[in-house]
């Protein structure tokens, strides 16, 4: 995928105001509009200039993009980096999959799903009254979380517009309660957090989407955590009794004799806890030690002579 260039598409600079990009808009609409230009990639050009339009016109999606993109040049490969967009807290404007397949591929891997559910203000049947829309922001947490439960400081950017209609980030830090048992995907609602509503009305909610940071050893798949484990030679072939660090306490688990790398143990219930709580399920790796000694080279030369082993006889029938 390569990287768009809003910015040149509309012929901006990148701190132009949002006056500066309506006449730029404008301008090239009336360049490059299918049913009045002659140009002979009006089409086209035109499909550019609304998607850029679209970005750059609209203070959270630009804020998004000067962040991400800073450094890339147009053409260049570009791979958004995985949860690139936590932090950002964005309202239920946001464009779906579906909305966004007018758009390039650029622009539906950014902005595809940013801001969540589409749910807009939603008006009570009292003259102008209308409940605050929801705003929408991932967060990332640390795996040991979804074990104990725990309250965190959360900081969140706001994209703004400043007096002089340029976009700004604002900072705006919330204490939430990390309930026991979450997990990747599921959503905290804090009530009230959202936008303002009309009329009296109440506020909308936040809803934060909730993902782990990288674990130096686990990986959540649902409730279920996932470990390699690394086993001695002597584990492996002759069975062994080893207690397994968890981010919250440890277990004990059974090395079945004989077990070869590769091999999965599933462990029950010892995943990320809930009702059912996961599994762990355990990757055997079989770690040799190293030669380095003398001694060592002499235990690995009596193997060789003394054991009728031949870890190839299968490719060679």
């Amino acid at each position: 995928m390569q990287f768009k260039d809003y910015y040149q598409t509309l012929g901006v600079a990148r701190d132009a105001t949002a006056d500066d990009i309506k006449k730029a808009f404008r301008k090239l609409a009336r360049k490059y509009h299918p049913d009045i230009s002659k140009e002979p990639d009006a089409e086209l050009r035109m499909k550019e200039v609304n998607e850029a339009n679209a970005v750059l016109s609209d203070p959270e999606k630009r804020a998004a993009y000067d962040q991400l993109g800073r450094g890339y040049q147009p053409g260049q490969d570009f791979r958004p980096p995985p949860d690139w967009d936590a932090g950002f807290e964005f309202s239920g404007q946001g464009y779906s999959p579906r909305e966004a397949v007018d758009f390039s591929d650029f622009f539906a891997e950014l902005f595809g799903r940013m801001g969540g559910t589409h749910a807009g203000a939603r008006p009570t049947h009292a003259g102008f009254r209308a409940q605050g829309e929801d705003h929408h922001a991932k967060v990332l947490l640390d795996l040991e979380d979804a074990f104990s439960g725990a309250t965190r400081q959360i900081a969140l950017r706001v994209p703004q517009m400043d007096a002089q209609g340029r976009v700004q980030l604002a900072t705006r830090t919330l204490n939430v309660k990390i309930p026991r048992g979450v997990r990747a995907g599921q959503v905290i609602r804090l009530a009230g957090q959202g936008a303002p509503g009309m009329g009296g009305s109440p506020a909308g909610d936040l809803l934060l989407e909730v993902q782990f940071k990288p674990h130096p050893h686990f990986r959540a798949d649902g409730r279920d955590l996932h470990l390699t484990l690394p086993v001695a030679p002597w584990e492996a072939a002759l069975g062994a009794i080893i207690a397994v660090d968890l981010p919250h306490g440890s277990v004990k688990v059974r090395i079945p004799e004989g077990a070869q790398s590769g091999r999965q143990l599933r462990v029950r219930g010892h995943g990320i806890p809930g009702q059912p709580p996961g599994d762990l399920l355990l990757d055997l790796q079989v770690v040799l030690p190293p030669a380095g000694t003398p001694k060592a080279r002499e235990l690995y030369e009596t193997m060789a002579r003394e054991l009728a082993f031949e870890p190839r006889r299968h490719e060679r029938a």
